[in-house]
């Protein structure tokens, strides 16, 4: 059931809920803090590679090693930049070739890293928001990242997740937006999109046509020049609150 038609006004902006028939968010760094869940999965990665791969480790003994291996295999194969899990196996396959060793280890080697990587720790406002937000609106995920969201254990708040993986674009690119508006069978100026990135969730959920809240945990300035701000929320429960006013 839809939130009664009241005009809100928050931070820089205002907001329609009556305008609103599905929900898009954004899961890394506006979910769960996503780099401490990398620092762990690459730590696993690592001590996999020890006992399974000692070679490599010897070769690359840090996760920062493995990091930089990383962002070698980026700079030469530029099209698997938003393909993070093709990225991630390559440059575990790209090790394993410098060491000598068996390149068909990097298949166990990514599923020891991508289930460390499904191992989040969701920030306190996460699940509740989740809660309000699915028993009001379709939700559906919009993501560059490679979270699986049965895997991560909130699969049931979803209708979708559309990734670069599914969408064959990222964000900003309007295309992946509009899928997921296609996948909640609404049209985009019916979609609140909420996520943490100025750029990569605010800036572009308006351009493909949509309503946006900016998740500013840290209470930075705006970023971008030029426009009008967009409603800002320190935090998923004051978004809630916002919508519920």
């Amino acid at each position: 059931m839809l939130l009664s038609p009241v005009r809100l006004q928050y931070s820089h902006g205002m907001l329609d809920p009556s305008q609103i028939r599905a929900i898009t968010l954004d899961l890394d760094d506006t979910l769960w803090p996503i780099w401490p869940t990398i620092v762990r999965a690459e730590a696993a990665l690592l001590l996999w590679l020890k006992e399974h791969a000692p070679l490599s480790a010897k070769m690359f003994p840090t996760t920062e090693a493995l990091r930089q291996v990383r962002l070698l295999v980026e700079r030469e194969h530029p099209d698997l930049r938003h393909n993070l899990m093709a990225l991630r196996t390559e440059s575990i396959r790209y090790a394993l070739r410098q060491a000598g060793e068996a390149e068909n280890l990097a298949i166990p080697a990514f599923e020891i890293f991508f289930a460390e990587r499904q191992r989040v720790q969701l920030f306190e406002d996460a699940l509740p928001a989740l809660e309000f937000l699915a028993a009001r609106w379709p939700v559906v995920a919009i993501t560059n990242g490679n979270a699986d969201l049965q895997r991560v254990g909130i699969g049931r708040f979803f209708q979708d997740c559309w990734n670069v993986e599914r969408a064959g674009v990222p964000k900003p690119d309007a295309r992946i937006f509009h899928q997921a508006a296609n996948a909640a069978n609404v049209a985009p100026d019916q979609v609140l999109h909420v996520g943490d990135d100025a750029k990569l969730d605010v800036r572009a959920a308006r351009d493909a046509g949509m309503h946006a809240v900016w998740l500013n945990r840290s209470g930075i300035d705006w970023p971008e020049q030029g426009g009008v701000p967009p409603i800002t929320v320190a935090s998923l429960r004051e978004l809630c609150d916002l919508l519920a006013a």
